[in-house]
This record gives structure tokens, C-alpha cells and sequence, in this order.
């Protein structure tokens, strides 16, 4: 039984679905301040070593201000780049201190800083890890190993949480995911050092990758086939907001744990999903697929109720949806979960998740390839903090007037053929590009960048089952963190190897555009729910043609608005009216002769 075919008994995607699919968008916003407030975190402001006077010969002990700094600290070299957040030059080296001889006045050498850093005003936070840490010079390599173990924990967090999103369900995964974040969160506020910061992090992703899963699931399951897009690009909008409404939040807070308390806080309010089951069920899609029948029946007619629909009313009783589950589950039926043991023979499955996994990996890992571009532009954080998340929103809106015109496969081939050119331009002519084609190809390489694994992501859950969904996907998703884990892997190798990154991730770009061409397309068709169902998904034909010995006289063309079930309800409430002799009066009175007639066949 296809649940797609149930949708429209309990009224539609009406009022109940919108207020459902709205309260599961809201955990988007809760996990983009938390998500992004990493880039606060870690940013290392400018900074230089405190002098110390104790190096400085005795006759320079004694000057300030300036001049003490022109004395004690040497100029800058390539040695001291250790990740300056903000852009800018430095004035003197940020890890050196001038050392002069017994009665020298000309420096003899240098030494590491010996009295801490002084770390000036900078955007977003003044106390963040890396100042109350000193992670800079030697220990800049915490910072991008912070990053790899926050991805780390949000790969572990999709591959496991993912598997027990088939099993429990989605909403107790949901409200185990919320716990979790939230004890953790409380860890990361009052770490004493930065090994407990660093583990406290590592989980928090385990918990925050899958209560976005489950909710992204869910969301997705309560829609029919016309919705399905507006509402994830719905829930990614909120995701959008609550990475601008970040800095704003950094600004008024100024010392990392208090945004950290600050981003903590909201994540009680989703407590209240758990006292209140209906502000977010369990998905009936996942109920039936399952042969769960009594929860999920409990639930569409709560749902029902919700849309203004009385599922119980005496002129639907005998095509009732729920008489038509009965009656397709006569037997009592037991719950069955699904894994990916369970996937050893579906080929097609495993070729659609192994694609779009691929896809997934290039659209997050070369995101840094295009956004590293906008650090010479401007040195203001927040100018390419923007424009970056302008670059997501612009994507989404690329996808809401796109993908349901000319289909998903079409757009992500689209998507991925511009950002693979983009990459190779700006890899071959950098050289010679003016600065506005420079920035511009950037920009562009960066949405398309962000549509590609927006819209992998998306299509993946359009074509794996309804009963191992939460797995195949966490197994997608988990690649995406991967790709955008390469990023930080090349700042622990002192920021070596950027352009071969470059190349490698332009490459696959490239490769990609023909595994594209074997993904089938999802636009409008209802979410395969067993494995069968989910081999059914295969390419369509590259080139259709038309029968051409199809007879006329003997081709019937079905309307497609007819429904045969919408037709019986009405034969039998008609015959209900008649058979009660209701009168039926008619405007038209030529009509009168022809309703007599009609009740008096029915007697």
C-alpha cells in the first residue's frame, strides 16, 4: 500500500502537514549557530609576542610605546603565517622576539616568545579558544585538528544515528539526538582546557548530526510529491538565517562561552517535541513501511483531525482508508527493520547512493577551493563571512525555481558542469584573469558549489527506500563532511598542497558529470518505500520514442484527472441521499424532469 495514496484522505498537505513540516524546520536554525559558530571559535586574531625587556640591552630597557615593539620584534616572514583570521599584513613577526648580545645595540638572532601574545581587537569575539589558549605559532596545528575532530564527529554521528534512525524511528532518534546535544553543549561551556574543549566538540557533532537527520527524514516523509521541495528549501533557508544572525550574536556576547551559552539555550525549547508527541510524531511513512499499523493509523488520524477532516464520517465509511489497511494487513503484522545487510543484492540502490555520495563529496570539498579566492578581495572577516552565506541562499533560490522545471538530474548535471569549469579557469588562468573575473568566477563557482551538494542531498532522499532512508542518507551526508574536512587536513600540513587540493577536487567535478547521466529522476513521484520499490529507481532513456504501431481505434486515453476512488464516494453518498428521499431542488427548471426520473430508479 502506498502511503502517497493515503496523503489525500487525511486532507492533504493542509494545515496540519504546514504546522508539522514548519516545527521540523526549526531545529535548522538551532544547528546552523552551532554548527557555524566553529568559525568564531578558531578565528586567530593578529597578534605578535609581548616584549620582553629582559632580551633588549641596557640601554634600550627603557623605551615604550613603539619604539619597544621596533626593538624587540623582527619583520615579518613566510614562517609566521599561523592562520591571521582577519587577512591583513602583519607589521612584525607574530612568533619571533629580537635578541641582542651583553652591550649590543644590533640584534644577534631570535628566540621564541617568551612572555605570551598580544592579541588585537578583532571580529567577532575578543576572547575566543585560540586567545585564552595562545593556539598560534607552535600550537596553531590545534586549531585545524579542532575543525578535522568536529567533522570527525559529525561523519561518526550520520554513519551510526543513521542506522538507528531505521531502527527506533525518527522521533526517538530525534529526542535522543536533542539530550545528548544539549549535556554536551553544557561540556563545551565549562571545559578547563583544551584536550576537554576538543572531545566535548568531537561529540557534540555525533549529537547534532543526528538530530539534523532526523529531522530531515521526517520532514521529508510527511510530503507529498509537490511539496517535497519547497519544504527543504524551506528548512535550508532556515539554516541560512541562523548563520547571519551569528555574527550579530558573537558582537553582543564577546567571550566564547557566553555565545556558547547563549546557542545552548534554544535547544530546551525543543524539549517541549518530546512533552508534546504531536508537535513532532513519528513519520506514518516509516510507521506503514515498517507494518507498524496501529501506530501509524493512531497517527494519520491525528492528522486527519488536524486538516479538518473527519476520517469517521458515515458517507466515507465504506472506502475508508483505514478499512483499506485492514484489509491489506488482515493478518497482525510484526515490526520489521531493515539495514544495510538487507541491501546486498540492490544494485540499483547502491549505484544511486555511490553517485550521489560521490557528488556530495565534490559540491562540500571544493566549497574552500572558491571561497579561499575572496581572502584577497577584502580583508574585513565579515565581507567574505557574508558573502559565503549569501552564496548558499542565492543557491537555494537556483533550486526553488529550477528543480521542479526541468528536473533534478537535469540541475545537478547543470550545477556540477559550471563548477567544474569554474575550477579549471580559475586554475588555468589565474594568471591572466582581471581581478573583477576572478571574483566573479569565484562567487559563482561557490553557488553552484553549494547546489550541488544542497541538491545531491536532496535527490538521495527521493530515491532510497522509506525503510532504510536514515542509514543510506547518513551515508551521504557523512561523505559531505569528509569533503569538507579536507579543508582543515591541509592547514595541519602548514597550508601546503591548497592548489593540488584545487586540482584534484576540479577533476573529480569533471568525472562526475557522467555518473550524473545514470541517476534516474525523481521530480513529482512518490518516495520509493521498500527495497523494491528503491530498485525500481533507474535511468529513464536517453532518447524516447514514440510507439508507432499503436492502433487509434483501440487506444483509450485516460483523463488524468479522473479518479476512480473520488468517483465511488460519490455514487455512494448519492445513493445515501436518494435512498433517505432528501429533496433535491434545482435552479434549472427544465433539470426538474430529469431529477424525478433519477429517484425514481433508485426506489
Amino acid at each position: 500500500m502506498e502511503f502517497d495514496k493515503i496523503i489525500p484522505h487525511v486532507g492533504g498537505f493542509g494545515r496540519c502537514h504546514k504546522t508539522l513540516a514548519a516545527l521540523a524546520s526549526l531545529p535548522n536554525l538551532l544547528v546552523a549557530l552551532s554548527f557555524f559558530s566553529s568559525v568564531f571559535y578558531t578565528l586567530t586574531p593578529g597578534h605578535h609576542c609581548r616584549p620582553d625587556r629582559q632580551l633588549l640591552p641596557e640601554i634600550l630597557r627603557n623605551v615604550s610605546g613603539i619604539q619597544l615593539l621596533n626593538y624587540s620584534l623582527p619583520l615579518p616572514t613566510d614562517d609566521d603565517d599561523d592562520g591571521d583570521g582577519d587577512g591583513q599584513a602583519a607589521a612584525w613577526s607574530r612568533c619571533r622576539l629580537l635578541r641582542y648580545g651583553a652591550s649590543q645595540l644590533l640584534p644577534n638572532g631570535s628566540v621564541a616568545c617568551t612572555r605570551g601574545w598580544h592579541f588585537e581587537p578583532s571580529a567577532g569575539l575578543q576572547t575566543n579558544v585560540v586567545v585564552q589558549w595562545n593556539l598560534v605559532c607552535k600550537n596553531y596545528w590545534k586549531i585545524p585538528l579542532e575543525q578535522v575532530g568536529y567533522s570527525i564527529g559529525w561523519t561518526v554521528g550520520f554513519l551510526t544515528l543513521g542506522t538507528v534512525v531505521d531502527g527506533l524511528g525518527r522521533r526517538s532518534t530525534f529526542i535522543l539526538s536533542v539530550v545528548g546535544a544539549i549535556i554536551l553543549h553544557v561540556g563545551i561551556s565549562v571545559s578547563v582546557d583544551f584536550v576537554m574543549f576538543l572531545v566535548f566538540r568531537m561529540f557534540s557533532g555525533i549529537a547534532l548530526a543526528g538530530l539534523f537527520l532526523s529531522a530531515y527524514v521526517a520532514r521529508l516523509e510527511m510530503c507529498d510529491p509537490p511539496h517535497r521541495l519547497v519544504i527543504m528549501i524551506t528548512a535550508s533557508i532556515c539554516t541560512v538565517v541562523g548563520e547571519m544572525l551569528l555574527p550579530g550574536l558573537a558582537e553582543l556576547c564577546r567571550n566564547w562561552r557566553i555565545l556558547q551559552g547563549v546557542v545552548t539555550t534554544p535547544f530546551l525549547i525543543l524539549l517541549i517535541y518530546w512533552c508534546i508527541p504531536s508537535m513532532f510524531p513519528e513519520s506514518p511513512r516509516w510507521l506503514l513501511a515498517t507494518r507498524q499499523i496501529g501506530k501509524c493509523k493512531q497517527i494519520l488520524q491525528g492528522i486527519a483531525i488536524g486538516n479538518g477532516v473527519n476520517v469517521e464520517d458515515e458517507l466515507y465509511t465504506q472506502c475508508s482508508v483505514f478499512d483499506e489497511m485492514n484489509s491489506v494487513f488482515e493478518k497482525p503484522a510484526q515490526f520489521r527493520s531493515y539495514t544495510f545487510c538487507d541491501m546486498t543484492t540492490a544494485r540499483t540502490t547502491w549505484k544511486n547512493i555511490l553517485i550521489l555520495g560521490f557528488t556530495t563529496f565534490i559540491g562540500n570539498g571544493i566549497q574552500h577551493c572558491f571561497s579561499k579566492n575572496l581572502v584577497g578581495y577584502s580583508p574585513k572577516f565579515y565581507l567574505k563571512y557574508f558573502v559565503i552565506a549569501g552564496a548558499e541562499g542565492v543557491a537555494l533560490f537556483f533550486l526553488y525555481f529550477t528543480v521542479n522545471k526541468f528536473g533534478r538530474r537535469g540541475i545537478l548535471l547543470f550545477s556540477t558542469i559550471f563548477t567544474g569549469l569554474s575550477s579549471l579557469l580559475l586554475l588555468a588562468l589565474i594568471q591572466y584573469l582581471h581581478k573583477g573575473v576572478h571574483l566573479t568566477l569565484s562567487i559563482l563557482g561557490l553557488v553552484s558549489a553549494y547546489s550541488v551538494s544542497i541538491l545531491s542531498i536532496f535527490f538521495a532522499s527521493e530515491v532510497v527506500p522509506t525503510v532504510v532512508r536514515g542509514a543510506t542518507l547518513g551515508l551521504i551526508m557523512a561523505t559531505g563532511c569528509i569533503g569538507k574536512a579536507t579543508s582543515p587536513i591541509m592547514d595541519l600540513h602548514n597550508k601546503h598542497g591548497y592548489f593540488l587540493h584545487h586540482v584534484v577536487f576540479a577533476s573529480f567535478a569533471v568525472l562526475s558529470v557522467l555518473c550524473i547521466m545514470l541517476l534516474p529522476e525523481s521530480k513529482r513521484k512518490p518516495l520509493p518505500d521498500s527495497i523494491k520499490d528503491g530498485e525500481n529507481q533507474r535511468r529513464p532513456p536517453m532518447l524516447l520514442f514514440r510507439n508507432k504501431d499503436r492502433v487509434p481505434l483501440l487506444h483509450s486515453k485516460q483523463n488524468g484527472n479522473y479518479n476512480p476512488e473520488s468517483y465511488s464516494k460519490l455514487v455512494t453518498a448519492t445513493k445515501k441521499v436518494l435512498a433517505n428521499n432528501i429533496p433535491i431542488q434545482s435552479q434549472d427548471p427544465t433539470r426538474g424532469s430529469v431529477i424525478k426520473e433519477t429517484q425514481e430508479t433508485a426506489t
